[in-house]
């Protein structure tokens, strides 16, 4: 019993003490990093951090990989390549690895072992590995406000609006609007908000059929096709 609080004394002591912010050396390396932010112990895999910007009040999970290039010494260059915004939840396990251009809005939530990647390898030569070809870059975009679930994968190219749900589970691709449910392999919409609606109450609303005899008319039917472009509802287009 004894020799057991003092391992759990210890643990306790190891994850405050390797907490990374922005007061300590391992937070100062990074190209911004909030004062009110953290990293939480044990770390991931982090390296390439002159490139990524950590925003105010964020949070960071154990056993998160943020990254930045290929590998240790990648210069990638005069500016930032990932950026997370202020009060976000990054959920324990995930992996955030950015080349060219991940940018994660404010109030984006995470469940655990979420991917978050703008890179992937090529598939052009099917005569050769395809780990041996060249892969091919294209920028990420995560709306404020969003929620990602649980396992979500989020492939390059990806660009999701904001206040968006992405299911458990779900990949990625694409450009989607604001106010929406993604799910699905690939992940397509499954339920649009109008500007103002409390997504809470619309999900207590009735289907869209009896919606509309009722003269309700406030919850959209869900796209009919996968990948279905949803219009935002920001004639700006969906902001990061």
């Amino acid at each position: 019993m004894v020799i057991a609080d003092l391992v759990h004394g210890l643990w306790r002591w190891a994850k405050q003490a390797g907490t990374i912010t922005a007061d300590t050396a391992a937070g100062r390396r990074f190209a911004g990093f909030g004062p009110h932010s953290l990293i939480a112990f044990p770390t991931g895999t982090i390296y390439g951090e002159r490139w990524i910007v950590v925003g105010d009040a964020t949070m960071i999970g154990e056993q998160v990989s943020i990254c930045a290039g290929m590998a240790p010494g990648h210069d990638l260059g005069p500016d930032p390549v990932l950026r997370i915004g202020d009060r976000c939840v990054i959920g324990r396990g995930s992996h955030i690895v950015a080349h060219h251009s991940i940018e994660i809005g404010d109030d984006v939530y995470t469940g655990p072992y979420v991917y978050i990647t703008d890179q992937n390898h090529s598939y052009a030569d099917p005569d050769q590995p395809i780990g041996r070809q060249w892969p091919v870059n294209a920028p990420v975009s995560i709306g404020a406000g969003t929620w990602l679930g649980t396992g979500a994968v989020i492939l390059p190219g990806a660009s999701v609006g904001r206040n968006v749900v992405v299911a458990a589970g779900a990949v990625v691709r694409g450009q989607f609007g604001d106010r929406c449910v993604l799910a699905g392999v690939p992940a397509r919409v499954v339920r649009t908000f109008g500007s103002g609606e409390d997504p809470a109450l619309a999900s207590l609303a009735p289907e869209p059929a009896a919606a509309a005899r009722a003269g309700a008319g406030q919850v959209r039917p869900a796209a009919a096709e996968p990948g279905h472009q949803v219009a935002p509802a920001d004639p700006a287009g969906p902001r990061s």
